[in-house]
Order: structure tokens, then sequence, then C-alpha cells
């Protein structure tokens, strides 16, 4: 596995005198990349799989067992594997059932070549790992996959953990309870500035929460200043107008902010 940073290089230098490190979380990478033919025929369909997942490396300890749990438990749906052993099952295991799975449509559909590019899967993830508040890292991933249909799907999962423990953090670590209806008029302003109309009644006219209302988004990244609130496509608006970000000052929450969350 490579470094993740240069930074993630030099603390791991540092910490070498060090059991554990106690004020972050170091990441390093666990990959796999597999490709297989759908058939042997020339010009077969293909599976491809790319998967590139930041992991907390060893001398995290305990806290990087807890943070590697979760993330793959999050973006593989494995558990009680190391992240490597992980990544590599997940690649076989899709491509095997890919193989399975579609090489008796294919060869229904094999003389109909204008049905080719519905075999064509890929399943790819991308990640980083980054400071995100002074005591909170933030991992964000982006999954890109098509399994047939009308266009791939593309969305970013996001969790944030504490630097001292692990222990993922969720909205009611950041906000006292009651917090929703001042947090979802806060989102539903956020929203209608971002898209540039006055009310929810305006926001529906442009395909935004059609037979919804405003809610928090689970995908958030926590910053000393600011939360960001990511929607993917298809949760507060039609696939075509994609991916929703908002980015609210914790000082326009400051009202329902836990003690330890305010800037």
């Amino acid at each position: 596995m490579k470094k993740f940073t240069f930074t993630a290089l030099l603390a791991c230098i540092v910490m070498a005198c060090s059991p554990e490190i106690e004020d972050t979380i170091v990441f390093d990478n666990a990959t796999a990349d597999k490709e297989v033919k759908l058939s042997n025929d020339e010009g077969s369909p293909v599976c491809a799989v790319h998967l590139q997942i930041a992991t907390a490396i060893e001398e995290n300890g305990h806290k990087g067992e807890v943070v590697n749990r979760i993330i793959q438990k999050r973006l593989l749906n494995m558990e009680e594997l190391t992240m490597q052993q992980a990544v590599d099952s997940f690649a076989n295991t899709y491509t095997s059932s890919y193989i399975h799975n579609l090489l008796p449509l294919y060869n229904q559909d094999r003389a109909d070549t204008a049905k080719r590019t519905w075999y064509e899967y890929h399943y790819v993830i991308t990640s980083e790992a980054r400071q995100g508040s002074k005591s909170t890292m933030a991992f964000i991933a982006t999954t890109d996959y098509y399994e047939g249909g009308a266009h791939s799907v593309n969305q970013r999962t996001t969790m944030n953990f504490d630097v001292q423990t692990g222990r993922l953090i969720g909205l009611n670590d950041i906000f006292v309870p009651g917090y929703e209806n001042l947090l979802n008029a806060v989102l539903q302003k956020a929203l209608c500035e971002k898209v540039g109309v006055a009310d929810i009644s305006n926001l529906r006219q442009k395909g935004y929460l059609v037979g919804l209302q405003m809610f928090p988004s689970e995908n958030f990244i926590l910053e000393d200043e600011t939360i960001t609130f990511i929607y993917n496509p298809s949760e507060i608006a039609p696939h075509t107008l994609g991916e929703t970000e908002l980015v609210v000052p914790l000082s326009n929450l400051e009202q329902i902010l836990r003690k330890e969350q305010k800037p």
C-alpha cells in the first residue's frame, strides 16, 4: 500500500517513538483493481472494479481499528477483515457475480450489438481523509458504478471521526436535542439562496423538494467554522440536477450547537 500523503508519511516517522497517535488519525490506501471479460468472444463486454479506500494505519491503535470497521461496513458491507482483505474480497465477489448473473442474459443478446453497452459494468470507489474540525477527521468517498440502465450512479459518502477515539460523529453529537426544526429552516434558506429563489414553492418549480420537506443529509463534513451538507443526485432533486452541496456557517446554528461544537 502507498502512503496517503507526505504529511501522513512524516507523521508515521514522528510516531515511531509513540505506541499510538493521540491527536490525529493517519491514513494509508487499500487498493484493488480487477477487470474481467463477460465471455471469451473478441470484443466481449467487461466489468472493471477499481477501489482506493483511505485506511487508518496500524499505528493509530484501537481507534484506527474502530475507524476501519466503520468504513469497511459502510462502503463494502463487510466486517471482520483487514481493509486490504475486504477490498480484494469485494472485487473478486463483484466480478464473479457479474459473470454468473449476466452471462446467460448476454448469450441471449449476443447477436444484438446495440445491447452490448448494457453489459459494460464498472464499480469505482475513490476516497480521501483530511482534517475536518480541530477534533475530527473527515473521510470522503466517491462511488461511481454502472449496472445497466440509462446512466451510471455517482454518489458521495462522508464520515466524521473523533481524532481521539475514532468514534463516528453524528448529527446528535453536534446539535442539542430538538435541533431539527431550526436546522431544516436554515438548510432550506441556504438551498433557496443557492438556487436563486425566494421560497419552497419556487424551489419545487425548479425540481427541488418535490413531495419532500427539507431534511439534513447524513452526508456532511464538519469543520471549525462551517458544516457542509451533501445531497446526492435524486435525494432532493431529479438526477439530472446532480449533487447539491450546502455550506452553512456554524455561527448560523449557534442556538442549537452543543457547547463543545461552538466556534
